[in-house]
């Protein structure tokens, strides 16, 4: 049974512009994926209506917080 964590995960936007969920990106940075741009190859962020404005900062963040 998924954790309220990933029931969420599920429901929050990763990227508005393009309508990637942010499991999608955590999923990738859990696989390796260890810069906004190879979040971005490996799931199709960025490149919306924002010009990676709002997932960059999204996925910087959560790459950070990995790292600590």
């Amino acid at each position: 049974m998924p954790s309220e964590k990933e029931i969420r995960a599920r429901l929050k936007p990763g990227c508005i512009c393009k309508g990637i969920k942010l499991h999608t990106i955590l999923s990738a940075i859990e696989n390796g994926a260890d810069s906004y741009e190879e979040v971005a190859r490996r799931t199709n962020i960025g490149g919306g209506s924002c010009n990676s404005r709002r997932c960059r900062e999204k996925v910087n963040s959560l790459l950070l917080k990995k790292n600590q």
